[in-house]
């Protein structure tokens, strides 16, 4: 089973991508407030997540 930080850090992508797909604001480069809420919320959780991994390696 994943542990609790991978499943929040996809959470976190399945939120920012269904925002970004129903947002006529959010662009590639650019978000509207709530999109880069989301969006910054992902990248925190996927540095963590990242860091995460590379510890548990030999």
């Amino acid at each position: 089973m994943p542990d609790d930080l991978y499943q929040r850090y996809m959470a976190a992508h399945r939120a920012n991508q269904e925002h970004a797909a129903a947002c006529f604001t959010c662009t590639g480069t650019a978000r509207c407030p709530a999109g880069q809420r989301l969006y910054d919320r992902f990248a925190v959780l996927q540095d963590a997540y990242l860091a995460a991994q590379k510890k548990r390696r030999p």
